[in-house]
């Protein structure tokens, strides 16, 4: 099964800036997991598909879909546990 991950931020964005050290390590002890960062400046098309209206949000999904969703920095463990459970 894929399992994507999507970083909603945007360059201004103090709060995303501290997620950023966290979805670095968790990318390099995930390489079955697709990190994407989405810049939602430069993507609102995007942003509006997933409905982002706070950043940080972060978006774990697989192929069937929407499994996680988190707004504001996320801790590494919960950001974990949401790429087990699309995974399973």
């Amino acid at each position: 099964m894929s399992v994507r991950l999507k970083d909603f931020y945007a360059d201004w964005c103090g709060p995303c800036k501290t997620q950023d050290p966290i979805l670095e390590e968790l990318e390099s002890e995930y390489p079955d997991v697709s990190f994407e960062k989405v810049d939602v400046e430069e993507n609102q098309d995007v942003a509006n598909q997933y409905q982002v209206r706070s950043l940080p949000t972060l978006v774990v999904e697989n192929d069937d879909g929407v499994v996680e969703r988190f707004v504001g920095v996320t801790q590494r463990e919960d950001i974990e546990d949401a790429l087990s459970s699309a995974n399973a």
